[in-house]
């Protein structure tokens, strides 16, 4: 007798397929159930990652979490202007979710632990790890407890017959949902190396998009998109296609040196057009209905929002505070933003909103409502406290 039942976080890829063989062999699990949880990857991945599970598995799920994914994570990150040392997050944003419906099917098939194909050098274990020993489930991770490397890897899967997407030559590491794609491994792990132009699926390169800027409108309706060129669109249509869009337009792109939650500087390749997009936008929408001070005190708010996030920590009693606090402030972000995408970039034309916090007639040099000799008394006493103490250091010299 075995350990009965473990079920896998699966993906298709390298580091969870040997994982399905490694838990038997070296762990002596009965069986192994897979799951793919589908964020919005491309239709060709859940394709693979569902023939590949039915067929290396004893038994294999795919869930279809797209529309929650939407609605769960990416609205929540577009309200706080979800960014991480300046990208818009994505994996750090679906991976609680996928671990969520892994849990799900681990207590349907009565089993008790579950296994992921994390290293023990990235996030994502940190992030898996925290999901699965919330729910009180035992975490077993092949990849990070076998010290295995890449290479090492890619021959296991050779000798057991396992098909897989890389080669030594180009063993790109690849990562996607609706909101991001991630690139890395391989020669993209060295700071100064050019990555190839193959690495990019979504994004054409800046210098083939077309020669023509685009214009576009987003609306939006309590601090989320609804809208498109006056088109109203549910969630997760509008950003796919927004991605097709920028994309063609060479939009969303970041090559970067994070830093990692361990510690370790890593080298990481982004696309994320319409992510791009919408975040300047309703960035840039905040701007004009929010005041003063709800914006400062909101940068810290979305900061701690985004460190949180990036750190899978959404059972985090701060993080349910810090959400409820963001949505008050976006029952007045409503309105629309005009932009323009061109050739990698994109910028905001215009805007406007019924809750702009903004007067023509008070801020116009054109204008006489405000009689301007009311400033000098405000003048007067507009850095008194810097204005005294120079006037002691004065005396002092």
């Amino acid at each position: 007798m075995g350990k009965g039942t473990i079920v896998l976080a699966y993906s298709g890829g390298l580091d969870t397929s040997i994982c399905i063989p490694l838990l038997k062999e070296r762990y002596e699990y009965d069986r192994v159930v897979t799951v793919a949880v589908n964020v919005g990857q491309r239709d060709e991945e859940i394709d693979i990652a569902t023939k590949k599970g039915k067929k290396l598995a004893d038994r294999h799920y795919t869930i279809d979490a797209r529309e929650k994914f939407v609605r769960e994570h990416i609205y929540p990150a577009i309200r706080a202007n979800g960014s991480y040392e300046g990208y818009p997050m994505g994996t750090s944003l679906a991976r609680p979710l996928i671990a969520e419906e892994v849990v799900k099917i681990a207590r349907k098939e009565g089993a008790t632990a579950i296994g992921h194909g994390c290293t023990g050098k990235g996030n994502d274990q940190l992030r898996f790890d925290f999901i699965i020993r919330s729910a009180g489930l035992e975490v077993v991770a092949p990849i990070r407890e076998l010290n295995l490397t890449r290479d090492w890897e890619i021959d296991y899967a050779k000798q057991h017959g396992i098909p897989v997407p890389v080669k030594k030559s180009r063993p790109w590491s690849m990562d996607e949902n609706c909101w991001s794609r991630s690139i890395e491994g391989g020669r993209l792990e060295e700071p100064e190396y050019h990555p190839p132009e193959e690495i990019y699926l979504w994004t054409v390169s800046p210098q083939k998009a077309p020669d023509k800027p685009e214009k576009i409108t987003l609306a939006f309706e309590r601090g989320l998109p609804v809208a498109m060129n006056g088109k109203k669109y549910p969630g997760y249509e509008l950003i796919q296609k927004l991605n097709v869009l920028a994309g063609k337009h060479g939009i969303g792109r970041n090559d970067m040196i994070e830093d990692r939650i361990l510690g370790l500087k890593a080298r990481e390749n982004y696309e994320h057009p319409a992510a791009t997009v919408i975040l300047m936008a309703h960035h840039d929408l905040e701007s004009l209905t929010l005041t003063r001070q709800e914006l400062v005190f909101k940068r810290t708010v979305d900061d701690k929002w985004s460190e949180l996030a990036y750190k899978g920590l959404v059972y985090e009693p701060l993080y349910a505070a810090l959400n409820a606090f963001i949505d008050t402030t976006q029952e007045r972000v409503n309105g629309t933003v005009d932009l323009e995408l061109f050739k990698g970039s994109v910028r905001v034309l215009g805007r406007s909103s019924p809750d702009a916090i903004y007067s023509s007639d008070l801020v116009s040099f054109d204008s006489a409502a405000i009689d301007q000799c009311h400033a000098i008394g405000v003048s007067h006493y507009f850095g008194i406290q810097a204005r005294m103490v120079m006037q002691l250091q004065k005396k002092r010299k």
